[in-house]
């Protein structure tokens, strides 16, 4: 039996809360992230959010520390 790519649906790009928190430069290192998001320190959508793994999406917006960052990816 063949499986057509018709039924596979697109991926939706994501990150992990922890990844873009670094990426943009909010924190240093992995271990700092970890600590600020286990605390309770960092929103997501408006809500505190405490798993450093959640997975963020395009229109996602990341809030802490007096800064608010909407998560945007580029390319295809």
């Amino acid at each position: 039996m063949e499986h057509s790519n018709e039924d596979q649906q697109p991926t939706t790009p994501t990150i992990h809360l922890d990844q873009f928190l670094k990426l943009m430069g909010l924190m240093r290192t992995g271990g700092q992230a970890k600590v600020v998001i286990q605390a309770g320190e960092v929103m997501v959508n408006g809500e505190v959010e405490t798993r450093r793994r959640r997975q963020l999406r395009d229109g996602d917006c990341v809030s802490w520390n007096g800064e608010e960052i909407v998560v945007e990816f580029n390319g295809e």
